[in-house]
């Protein structure tokens, strides 16, 4: 069984009709844990590689805490939720829900097959790694780049450019969520790529980290001054480079 076909399904009661949802997922062969819609509960029961079902049969302003609990904990796991939930609702969870928490939204009576359908194509997406975060590496050293894809691979799609201009090209046929860019490269530096960048607007928005060699004060206040979303000296252990990054996304959500 994949890592990735678990489902938690959190609901305030385990009806009738939760039952027969929870039912349908476990005889595709997929886990499936009902949690009670609770702090504690999410807490006790919670799965960071698992896809969530929010099932919602009444929402009120009660369940407004629970709810912030469990969009935060889908947010540290870069996860996403699929919501069950009457039309009449759907605006107001919205309003507490970052859209892009929500992989897909099902208005009751709940169409079982369609539903199914999205469980196993979201399961498949993410065997496939397509709904990780991307990252862009552009370094001219193949063999750093190499060590930091090698450090990331597990957690995001990554990608490599070894150069300033090559990384433009790539970047006008894919998007990407981050760019990792080297401040000191020859022929087009880490500086001059930020400027083309920001100058075009299909890649203005991106955000961009530099890496850099060198630690004295003079250097990180140059790289400082070009307002990047931050930098890492090539120091950095692969640890901390993977907890910095986690950290970069939550608070970019």
């Amino acid at each position: 069984m994949s890592d990735n076909n678990r489902v938690l399904f959190v609901a305030e009661k385990e009806t009738f009709l939760v039952r027969a949802v929870i039912k349908k997922i476990r005889d595709e062969e997929m886990e499936c844990t009902f949690i009670p819609f609770s702090v504690d509960e999410i807490n006790k029961n919670w799965d960071e590689n698992a896809l969530v079902t929010f099932f919602s049969e009444e929402f009120g302003n009660t369940e407004s805490e629970v709810l912030h609990y469990l969009t935060d904990r889908i947010e540290e796991s870069d996860n996403r939720m699929i919501l069950i939930c009457e039309k009449s609702d759907a605006p107001h969870i919205f309003d507490q829900i970052p859209h892009d928490l929500i992989y897909e939204t099902f208005t009751r009576p709940l169409d079982n097959e369609s539903y199914m359908k999205t469980v196993r194509e979201y399961c498949e997406k993410a065997d496939a790694g397509e709904l990780r975060k991307s990252i862009l590496i552009v370094d001219d050293d193949p063999n750093y780049l190499a060590l930091v894809r090698d450090w990331l691979k597990e957690t995001y799609r990554v990608s490599m450019a070894n150069s300033g201009l090559q990384a433009i090209k790539w970047l006008g046929k894919n998007k990407v969520d981050l760019i990792l860019l080297d401040h000191e490269m020859p022929v087009t530096s880490g500086p001059q790529v930020l400027e083309m960048l920001r100058s075009e607007n299909e890649t203005k928005d991106i955000p961009v980290m530099f890496l850099t060699g060198k630690s004295d004060k003079e250097s990180v206040m140059a790289v400082v001054a070009l307002r990047p979303e931050g930098y890492f000296l090539k120091t950095i252990g692969k640890d901390e480079l993977l907890n910095q990054l986690k950290d970069f996304f939550v608070l970019h959500k």
